[in-house]
């Protein structure tokens, strides 16, 4: 993931007499329902507000979560959605909102777009952006600082070319999680390598075996719709210093910097450049950043709600339920590495977190790695992946959330047209069924 994630310095709550697992889980059930089957009902998923889903999705929570007092049942929803990682997200959102804004208005996000088309010739501008998003994500080794730099131009591109705007941002989404599966500075790499007792560069190895197909597969396939894409309108000429926040932003990732710090050094920059190019004033910056914040309030909502939910999911027993369920009838080293894969992807989705599903499931995949003799490199990468590819399409991620907030779409626009992800995830089943790579399985 993008974002540096802790554990909490108490463990979450749990109930002391744990439900029936199905109805632990069926929050879950109640948040798909009310969003993806309604919004299809009414075939159109701008009608249905991610934020309106949770609602219903905590409300039936709250209504199933039985034997402790209602006070007990906000306390434990609110240290869910007060959780750190959630926080340090939100504050993520707020900044990324603020350089939005403020790049913006200077005028960065046309000079880039503009450089863009100077540079890539108008076939190759899917195949171009995604491959730029991949080195970006493996060179940074974060999917969401990625998602920060590309989308904004990604977007542009896309108003100044007629191509559609929830396409362009998935190629940017997909390719950042390219990077965060394979990146060795990547928190996924150290998560799942350090539970497993693996090197990363042996990790890798395995890695690359089921990322690379899939990223192969996914560029010739963008390079073939990009022989539709009508000719690109000439670029006007660039100006290059208002591209100044942007390869800060960039440059500043490459170097390893905090995404929060990059952020408020972009902001800060994007400032001094207004002023200094009679784009705005003081007035006029600290009203690019109100608006970029404002901008942001649905998605700082839907974490919040989000966090909550799935505090109750597992105070309730839901994350037990899973865990127990798919390790109770293993047999055989593919069934073996079949509820591995399965297991991290469950709690992924219980926990919208690609870390900290890692960090929670991966002393029990040690266990059931060292029970059927799997090699602990391939455990790893099975960890990783499979948490990744769940990251990458979940609607409620942070990766997606940022994604639609940046872009101005729904996540489930979005989602179609997220080829990488699943083309990793075939790959990641086949390298299971198929048993390769074989010196590692």
């Amino acid at each position: 993931m993008a974002i540096h994630t802790e554990k909490n310095e108490t463990p979450a709550p749990r109930a002391e007499r744990p439900m029936n697992g199905w109805l632990a889980l069926s929050p879950l059930a109640v948040f798909l329902v009310a969003y993806v089957v309604t919004a299809l009902v009414a075939k159109d998923f701008y009608k249905v507000p991610v934020a309106a889903a949770f609602i219903l999705a905590s409300a039936w929570g709250m209504l199933t979560t039985r034997g402790i007092s209602m006070d007990r049942k906000i306390s434990v929803f609110s240290s869910g959605a007060g959780d750190r990682n959630v926080l340090l997200m939100i504050w993520i959102f707020v900044l990324a909102g603020a350089f939005a804004a403020t790049a913006k208005e200077i005028g960065a996000i046309d000079a880039t777009v503009n450089a863009t088309l100077r540079i890539l010739p108008g076939k190759l501008i899917y195949a171009g952006l995604f491959l730029a998003a991949c080195f970006i994500s493996m060179a940074v080794g974060t999917s969401v600082g990625t998602v920060v730099a590309l989308v904004p131009i990604a977007t542009g591109i896309a108003s100044e070319t007629g191509v559609g705007i929830p396409l362009v941002t998935a190629i940017v989404v997909g390719g950042a999680f390219f990077g965060d599966n394979l990146s060795f500075i990547s928190d996924t790499t150290v998560a799942a390598t350090k539970s497993q007792g693996c090197s990363m560069r042996d990790k890798f190895r395995v890695n690359l075996w089921i990322a690379l197909p899939a990223a192969v597969l996914v560029t010739v396939v963008y390079v073939v719709m990009g022989l539709r894409v009508e000719a690109v309108p000439d670029a006007v000429p660039v100006d290059w210093l208002k591209m100044l926040p942007y390869l800060l932003v960039i440059g500043l990732a490459l170097a390893g910097m905090n995404v929060v710090t990059v952020l408020t050094l972009g902001i800060a920059v994007n400032g001094i450049l207004g002023w200094a190019t009679g784009c705005y004033g003081w007035v006029g910056w600290m009203a690019s950043i109100g608006s970029g914040i404002a901008g942001m309030g649905e998605l700082i909502i839907v974490s919040l709600l989000a966090g909550g939910l799935l505090a109750l999911i597992r105070y309730n027993g839901g994350m037990d339920f899973i865990i127990n369920g798919l390790t109770r009838h293993i047999g055989g080293k593919r069934a073996a590495e079949g509820s591995i894969a399965a297991l991290v992807s469950l709690t992924n989705l219980c926990t919208a977190n690609n870390t900290v599903a890692i960090i929670t499931t991966g002393p029990l995949a040690r266990d059931i790695t060292e029970r059927f003799g799997l090699d602990p490199r391939k455990t790893a990468s099975l960890l990783d992946t499979f948490s990744c590819l769940v990251q990458g399409i979940i609607p409620y991620g942070a990766q997606m959330l940022m994604a639609s907030g940046l872009a101005g779409v729904s996540a489930a626009a979005i989602t179609g047209y997220l080829y990488y992800p699943f083309a990793l995830g075939l790959f990641a089943v086949l390298s299971i069924l198929l048993r390769f790579p074989r010196k590692y399985s």
